[in-house]
């Protein structure tokens, strides 16, 4: 590889002409004014990958010699900011829609 210096542009760089602009449109239908693929973004397959994130982050703290109260409190501050995180960015509702019906089959014994 050699070094050579590259002297920059003479001009201001010009817009990407290899592709015609097209129309930015939803090719998905839209459902209450949101696109309907756009509900389905955080699954049981994130969810999955979170949890044993946090397991193996757990495990690794504690074996590392971390102690576990303090292990507790690293993970349950790292579950707020992600509960923060996707309240502000779903606006909430998907959220407190999820712990209500958390909520509701804890209370029913499922």
């Amino acid at each position: 590889m050699s070094n050579l210096a590259v002297p920059p542009p003479a001009g201001p760089a010009s817009a990407c002409t290899c592709a015609p602009a097209a129309e930015q449109t939803p090719t998905t239908p839209v459902v209450s004014g949101e696109l309907a693929g756009a509900a389905g973004r955080f699954g049981p397959t994130h969810a999955l990958i979170l949890l044993i994130a946090f397991l193996g982050l757990g495990t690794g703290l504690f074996l590392a010699g971390t102690e576990l109260e303090t292990v507790f409190a690293l993970l349950g501050g790292c579950g707020a900011i992600g509960a923060a995180t996707l309240t502000a960015a779903g606006g909430g509702r998907r959220l407190i829609s999820v712990l209500a019906e958390a909520a509701v089959r804890a209370g029913a014994g499922k």
